[in-house]
């Protein structure tokens, strides 16, 4: 079986490579664009801040070894120019040379990837105006970031790249502003609680972070001086535009393979609408699993786990590819950020009845070194009880978190289904009860009435309005709010109505929660927790 691979990276070598393991007799070539197949895209930050040293490690392969370590063929510095799926061939041109050839398949696979948004503005070519895509962009970057000519920086896009490049120049001593024109940052997969949460954090590690802002200019004489946005203008001695990606997708406008806003649509088993034609990477849709809608995942880890399931299915099988949850993690100045599944606000639009709880909780035994805390946000279907989505912030691994939800919700698990894992534990580690767990028997206690509680986004709403705060932490901690000793709670409790309205604020929750629990059963009948209590908001008293 002929086939041929447009595009060589992530999606495309994990095809070619399975083809040739499932069949030695397969004859596979790739015609990669770029110098490079399989490098380290998810590692260039790194790079930059020289937490990679060596700009070979971010090659995973050359084509040397790869073609001798498989028997693919691959042909780089080739581009597609032309598909042909009447005929089964495709025009591509040498981009050394620019000789054109025409290339035969029996069956055809796109992965030819995306490429970086061009702002519509005057200067994205001056000097120290960088992407960040290829090791090529990387490499130059962390060039001009050695020179020592580079006090500030301006990124932007707020995303997973954008804010590690910007951890990344702060840790080589440069000065970094990130600005975005989404209203928040880590846009859409965090809910804007959680992202105000992340935002702050990377405020107080240096990193100012501006939303809601554009970017209508880059100015400079040659080389980059001034980034003008639609509020005020940042002087500034380097750029990165990480402003989002495009599916490098043009070339088949002509060709009938159904699209959707240049990406290519396929089906549960990456087949595209005409026969013998796939799709996989960065320039292909696949689906959501828990609504089984079209998604977008420009993803590494989706690249390779589709790709390997293509591969078995062009060789016969029927294997199903069920989609993606979103899932993502990210290194930000001290603090981790994960998530999977849907937002709060996503799990709405799709039709749930989402109901969600905020904790904060120990990440690891609180006494053992290095012991920190994680803010957990879970979201369920309040009538089904399945778990919908995650969002974990804190300094330790967070992934960790993540990952059993992901596997919750693969599995459609509801919360009662998940109640009682044997997850890992030892000091070290984790809880005695894990945060996942932790978090999720919260929630359980939410949605069946025993645990009352504003969340932080109703409080900032102001929900709490004609509440009286009750400072409920280990110690006095909020000023102006009258202090109640949990421990001390054996009745009512003097100078409170027992139908007053009631907002009971600790440090994290717990104590909080437990004081409801006694205040309920001695005849307290309106009192309500603040979710995270001061760890997380910002509580004011009148």
């Amino acid at each position: 079986m002929r086939v041929l691979v447009l595009g060589g990276v992530a999606a495309g070598t994990k095809i070619a490579a399975k083809l040739m393991r499932e069949d030695r007799s397969n004859e596979v070539t790739i015609l990669n664009k770029g110098k490079n197949i399989s490098y380290a895209g998810c590692g260039l930050p790194y790079y930059v801040g020289h937490v990679i040293e060596d700009k070979d490690q971010l090659i995973v392969n050359t084509p040397e070894k790869y073609s001798k370590l498989t028997g693919v063929e691959v042909l780089n510095e080739v581009e597609a120019t032309k598909v042909d799926v009447e005929a089964k061939k495709v025009t591509a041109v040498d981009l050394k040379t620019q000789e054109e050839t025409v290339y035969d398949y029996d069956k055809l696979v796109i992965s030819v990837g995306a490429s970086p948004v061009k702002l519509p503005i005057e200067g994205c070519d001056l000097e120290n105006v960088f992407f960040m895509r290829t090791p090529e962009d990387a490499i130059r970057l962390r060039e001009v970031v050695d020179s020592g000519n580079v006090k500030k920086a301006v990124v932007v896009g707020a995303g997973y790249i954008g804010l590690e490049i910007a951890e990344n120049l702060k840790e080589m001593g440069v000065r970094p502003f990130v600005l975005d024109m989404a209203p928040q940052v880590l846009a859409p997969g965090f809910d804007k609680e959680m992202a105000e949460y992340a935002e702050n954090k990377l405020v107080e590690a240096g990193i100012p972070v501006v939303t809601n802002v554009m970017v209508t200019g880059i100015e400079g004489d040659g080389k980059v001086e001034k980034v003008t946005t639609n509020k005020k203008a940042y002087k500034t001695d380097l750029v990165v535009l990480s402003a989002g990606i495009r599916p490098n997708t043009a070339f088949l406008n002509d060709t009938g393979i159904e699209m959707f806003k240049g990406t290519i649509l396929t089906n549960e088993f990456g087949e595209t609408n005409i026969p013998d034609v796939y799709a996989a990477g960065d320039c292909a849709m696949v689906r959501n699993a828990l609504t089984e809608k079209a998604a977008w995942s420009p993803m590494g880890s989706t690249a390779n786990i589709a790709g390997r399931v293509i591969a078995q299915n062009m060789m016969g099988a029927k294997l199903n590819y069920r989609g993606v949850l979103g899932t993502a993690v990210c290194k930000l100045p001290g603090i981790n950020v994960g998530r999977t599944g849907l937002t709060e606000v996503q799990a709405k639009v799709e039709g749930f009845d989402p109901v969600s709880v905020i904790t904060v909780v120990d990440d690891k035994a609180h006494y053992y070194a290095g012991a920190s805390t994680f803010v957990i946000k879970m979201i369920a279907d309040r009538t089904t009880e399945k778990l919908l989505g995650i969002q974990v912030i804190g300094s330790g691994a967070v992934d960790k978190v993540v990952d059993v939800a992901v596997t919750g919700i693969m599995l459609k698990g509801t919360l009662t289904d998940l109640s009682d894992l044997d997850l890992a534990y030892a000091p070290p580690f984790s809880t005695a009860i894990h945060p996942f767990e932790h978090t999720l028997n919260v929630l359980k206690n939410k949605i069946r009435g025993t645990f009352e509680t504003f969340t932080p986004e109703e409080y900032a709403a102001g929900a709490a309005e004609g509440y009286k705060v009750i400072d409920a932490c280990l110690q006095p901690s909020i000023e102006g709010a009258p202090y109640v000793e949990l421990t001390n709670v054996e009745g009512p409790i003097e100078g409170f109505d027992l139908d007053e309205k009631l907002l009971l604020v600790c440090n994290k929750g717990k104590r909080a929660y437990l004081l409801q629990n006694r205040m309920k059963f001695y005849g307290y009948t309106n009192t309500k927790v603040l979710e995270g209590g001061i760890s997380f908001n910002e509580v004011e008293v009148e």
